[in-house]
């Protein structure tokens, strides 16, 4: 397998698209019942764990580019063999793969539920399934710029909500966030570490960075659309807490949502349904560029076609929607990939990008004296 990706003129993307895609994906099922989770553990400061949150990924995001800076033009697929070597750098490729197509299923599974639980209570979870499952192969199959594509109409389309947001900041108690840093250190990095989930989707951009045209701004880019991501969950969890009573808040599953209730228009009672409906668009990105960045280790790895690749993983997760019959078990495989996905993107991309760091010194280091010599 190549270390370094040259993909053809026509797939590459420009490093503005970078902004779109960072926070498409970020932002997806999780921000929906993220200030709860939060508030469960750092209380009434849960919007600065949130934002602290968000530094932390954008410091790994540092890291993530730097070491990707390091390459020509390389994915981590590439940059696991060039490190581990053959064997090792697999295998670790298709941990990846199973923890990417792995998310791409609870973000179906998760969506799936608040369509049952807010419109359709009777809906088999196939049904919906089986139709989001097809129309997220229909993008993937038309490569990389149509999944960019889904990603930029998300954000077009869907930023309209964050400023619904204000209607229930203007009925809230200001006097429910103070005192302001009431709760201790440890409380805060729990609820920092409860952020991780709807924080995930960064790390894709190890996958998506040989196909950017200008790497030397992909940074600056990828760093607006992080911080884009922090101030909208930041936000929405500070809204959250002003706006509910803490026993409220705690007991509220998808306090996002509920607070889409109080929203009326002319001839429209129920805001919260046309918020729903609007979220399938919010999780497209997601999906597509899970099962996109999954799918690529098919032919990176196996030397298979891609599509072979959406098709296997497509039927996978469509046959595990039939064993989750429960919240209790969706809340379990959640909280799972949750932990997981914490050290995939969060601190194994610092500790691999060390290691490149210190190889590439190395025979930085070797080259000179060879040369000396």
């Amino acid at each position: 397998m190549k270390v370094n990706l040259h993909p053809k003129e026509g797939l590459l993307i420009n490093a503005f698209m970078l902004v779109f895609i960072i926070h498409s994906i970020q932002v997806g099922v999780g921000m929906a019942g993220l200030p709860r989770i939060v508030y469960l553990e750092a209380k009434h400061d849960a919007w600065i764990s949130v934002f602290l949150a968000g530094l932390l990924t954008s410091v790994v995001l540092v890291f993530m580019i730097q070491m990707l800076k390091q390459y020509d033009s390389a994915d981590l697929y590439g940059i696991h063999v060039d490190v581990f070597g053959k064997w090792a750098g697999h295998f670790l490729n298709v941990i990846y793969m199973i923890y990417m197509t792995s998310t791409f299923f609870i973000i179906l599974m998760n969506y799936v539920e608040i369509v049952q639980v807010w419109i359709f209570p009777t809906l088999p979870s196939w049904e919906l399934s089986l139709v989001l499952i097809l129309l997220v192969i229909y993008a993937v199959f038309g490569g990389i710029r149509v999944v960019v594509g889904v990603a930029f109409f998300s954000v077009v389309g869907t930023i309209w909500l964050a400023f619904v947001l204000f209607v229930p900041f203007k009925f809230g108690d200001f006097t429910h966030l103070f005192p302001i840093m009431n709760v201790n250190t440890k409380q805060l990095l729990r609820g920092s570490y409860s952020t991780a989930f709807s924080m995930l989707g960064f790390e894709l951009i190890m996958f998506v960075y040989p196909f950017v045209k200008e790497k030397r701004k992909a940074m600056v880019f990828a760093q607006i659309g992080n911080f884009i991501t922090t101030i909208m969950l930041t936000l929405a969890t500070l809204v959250s807490i002003v706006f509910f009573a803490s026993n409220s808040l705690e007991k509220t599953i998808w306090p996002v949502l509920s607070m889409f209730k109080i929203v009326r228009l002319p001839n429209l009672e129920r805001f919260e349904f046309i918020a729903v409906s609007f979220w399938m668009l919010i999780i497209l990105p997601n999906m597509c560029f899970y099962l996109w960045a999954a799918s690529k280790g098919f032919s990176r790895i196996l030397g298979k076609k891609q599509k072979s690749g959406i098709w296997i993983i497509a039927i996978v997760t469509f046959a595990g929607t039939f064993f989750i019959q429960s919240r209790y078990q969706m809340n379990m495989v959640t909280d799972v990939i949750a932990k997981a996905g914490f050290f995939l993107a969060f601190c194994y991309p610092v500790v691999l990008a060390s290691i490149v760091f210190i190889k590439k010194w190395y025979k930085r280091r070797v080259r000179k004296h060879a040369e000396t010599s």
